[in-house]
């Protein structure tokens, strides 16, 4: 599998598509791109509303059905298999910098003998990075197209794949961090931050787990578009869609481990304050009830005396220094 990366868009092609991909409603035209060579094509569609749902419809005889879960966004991870093409929907992770959580961006594909068409409904980094790759050099065109539907597909998703290691790479990072700032007094403070990782663990999980079954399903339909035997490329990504489940179960069981250490810190530090107020309670115990013996209105030993007065204020002081000595020595402060 290719070394994961983050994709960036040149300045001029982000540029270009920021303006050319508009809100649905401001649209007049449908936006379509499309690349072609030796007979294959590739149409990115991104972000697909009502005009660009006509075009496919006019131009490709696609189920309606398919078409209306192009439109939804609330699709599960699936692959529908029909004589002419294979729809597949995708889920893959993308960071909303709004709420500052991890989302699930939908990738919705149709795979034809001669054609292949994504339309995500959000801009996804790794297809709009592959995308321009094949837009600007010829010689990536030709290795990704030469070797049929297939072999695009398999990049399309496998680029798509190696964007997450990234986003869990950061994930790890903030739990070991986490982990420090818990050992170093922080604990209190980090209850949020703990809470914050977890659900992107939570988030990324109901992202990834229905995939494993849509690629096992392709791994079984891959052949009807592949022009060579390519059975490895399709066990790739099944592969590093189990390494990133790994990942985040890993993950998971140490964000849960953090999560139980963070509250026994918290707990052991509530206790060491109870201990010392309890210890305090008992020391100071002995001297009120000195105290209000000599403090009653009755006749008692010494009254009117001022060295009885001393004598009282001298056991009391002996009693405190004793007891806090016994409690030291016996390690309760």
């Amino acid at each position: 599998m290719p070394i994961a990366f983050r994709p960036r868009l040149p300045r001029r092609a982000r540029a270009r598509r920021a303006a050319v991909v508009a809100p649905a409603a401001e649209r007049t035209h449908p936006q379509i791109e499309r690349l072609s060579y030796e007979g294959l094509e590739w149409i990115h569609i991104e972000q697909p509303g009502p005009l660009e749902r006509a075009w496919l419809a006019e131009h490709y005889d696609f189920h309606a059905l398919d078409l209306e879960d192009v439109m939804s966004r609330n699709q599960r991870p699936k692959i529908d298999e029909y004589p002419e093409y294979l729809f597949i929907v995708l889920h893959f992770p993308v960071f909303d910098k709004q709420v500052g959580r991890l989302n699930a961006g939908e990738l919705d594909l149709f795979v034809g003998p001669d054609y292949v068409i994504t339309l995500p409904n959000q801009p996804l980094k790794p297809v709009e990075y592959l995308f321009e790759r094949c837009r600007t050099s010829e010689e990536t065109r030709e290795q990704f197209f030469s070797k049929g539907p297939g072999y695009l597909l398999y990049q399309i998703i496998d680029q798509s794949f190696d964007y997450c290691f990234p986003m869990l790479r950061k994930i790890g990072n903030k739990l070991e961090q986490l982990e420090e700032e818990i050992f170093s007094g922080r604990s209190e403070e980090v209850v949020r931050d703990i809470s914050n990782v977890k659900q992107e663990i939570i988030n990324f999980r109901k992202t990834i787990r229905p995939e494993r079954t849509v690629l096992r399903d392709l791994e079984r339909t891959k052949q009807r578009y592949m022009r060579e035997d390519m059975e490895v490329y399709f066990d790739d990504i099944v592969d590093a869609s189990e390494r990133i489940w790994d990942m985040l179960e890993n993950y998971k069981e140490v964000v849960e481990a953090l999560e139980d250490t963070n509250e026994s810190v918290l707990s052991h530090r509530v206790n060491d304050v109870l201990r010392v107020l309890t210890s305090i309670s008992v020391i100071v115990l002995p001297l009120t009830f000195l105290a209000s013996l000599w403090g009653m209105n009755v006749g008692v030993p010494g009254e009117q005396s001022i060295a009885a007065f001393w004598i009282i204020v001298g056991v009391m002081v002996a009693m405190l220094a004793g007891m806090v000595g016994y409690f030291r020595h016996r390690g309760w402060l």
